[in-house]
């Protein structure tokens, strides 16, 4: 966990409910070391295959308000080590998440990945890019080629903190992708079993030559 996270995330009321539950001992040993604040090789190889995360932004009336981003695997960019950016797909147009980040531009977002039971908390800023040239061109730099659905606007996130979660309580999900390649050994083998099951059938069937003279 960097300072950016915990001095966000950790406020004194927080701060309170650490020490009557007795962990702010733990957590107060973590905002007085150097932890990074910048993404890292290991942050960067986990965003960079995400095909979804969850976005949270305020409302004007001070709700939070969670919605769920999604492309092709690899659609949201790590432009650098405190930046993210997204071509912001056509969805259902009720134009919510975008209202939100145009008057308050402070977003959390949560990735998961189920598999490895990982997940990672980013706090940022959003910076919304549509209709201009500077905005095309930011499109066509982040828009990941497969995806058929057009994009609206791009969407640059500057990172202010970050924190990995533990795995506990996280239940183990694979997506079909996943499943086919951890299952591509067993498709093999029982392609190569039937081979051989086929070729000692015909072997079986087949008419025996006679030995007797």
């Amino acid at each position: 966990m960097g300072r950016g996270f915990a001095g966000i995330a950790f406020t004194p009321h927080v701060k309170e409910e650490q020490r009557r539950h007795g962990s702010r001992h733990l957590y107060e040993r973590g905002e007085q070391s150097s932890g990074r604040d910048r993404l890292g090789p290991d942050e960067k190889a986990f965003l960079g295959v995400r095909d979804g995360f969850y976005m949270a932004s305020v409302t004007e009336t001070g709700w939070p308000y969670i919605q769920y981003r999604g492309g092709c695997a690899g659609f949201l960019r790590v432009v650098d080590d405190q930046t993210l950016g997204f071509a912001d797909l056509r969805g259902n147009r009720q134009y919510i998440s975008t209202a939100n980040l145009k008057r308050d531009d402070r977003v959390a977002l949560f990735f998961m990945d189920y598999a490895t039971q990982s997940r990672l908390k980013i706090l940022g800023r959003a910076e919304i890019f549509e209709g201009s040239a500077e905005a095309d061109a930011l499109i066509q730099k982040l828009r990941v080629p497969e995806e058929k659905t057009p994009p609206e606007r791009a969407i640059l996130i500057h990172v202010e903190g970050f924190d990995w979660n533990c795995p506990q309580h996280i239940t183990a999900r694979f997506t079909e992708a996943e499943l086919t390649k951890i299952l591509e050994p067993i498709r093999q083998r029982l392609e190569a079993l039937e081979t051989e099951n086929k070729r000692l059938s015909e072997a079986a069937s087949a008419p025996q030559l006679s030995s007797r003279p």
